[in-house]
């Protein structure tokens, strides 16, 4: 059976501060016709660019950081208990992956997008997510034979 998505799904965007928000707020024309709600490190970048937003606050670093992967599957836990969202997409990177997980678990659908400057080798966080992705998007002709079956869309930062 294939999953389908409402006409305007909850939307949620997972990752890290820096590089990886700037990613997703590229897709900002996208999203904001959705509703929507973030999950992401509380740094000035973040506090900044999601003003406004509804944004649950994870734990860092997550680089091979067992004790905040514990305490962000928990947060993961609790944010798709109370927000049940429709769609989730990560443009990673460590913080992503308890989401993704969960997020299967409560029926979400997920987009993973490969970051922009890894154009022969693939992240560990995409290595780990890419699989059990409805979708994984790269920017660059070269990444598509990183995943099976991914989309190139281009670069987000032009």
């Amino acid at each position: 059976m294939v999953k389908t998505l409402p006409s305007k799904p909850k939307v949620a965007l997972v990752g890290s501060s820096g590089g990886h928000l700037l990613h997703l707020l590229r897709l900002r024309e996208w999203y904001e016709a959705h509703p929507r709600v973030w999950a992401t490190f509380r740094k000035p970048d973040a506090l900044h660019y999601l003003a406004g937003e509804r944004v649950y606050w994870i734990h860092y670093p997550t680089n091979r950081n067992i004790p905040n992967l514990l305490r962000n599957t928990v947060a993961a836990w609790r944010f798709l208990w109370r927000e049940r969202p429709s769609l989730i997409i990560s443009s990673g990177a460590g913080g992503a992956i308890p989401f993704f997980f969960l997020g299967r678990l409560f029926g979400a659908r997920l987009i993973w997008i490969e970051v922009i400057d890894r154009l022969f080798s693939a992240t560990l966080t995409g290595r780990i997510l890419a699989p059990i992705s409805d979708a994984v998007i790269v920017q660059w002709e070269s990444q598509r034979e990183l995943y099976r079956n991914a989309i190139v869309l281009g670069p987000v930062f032009e």
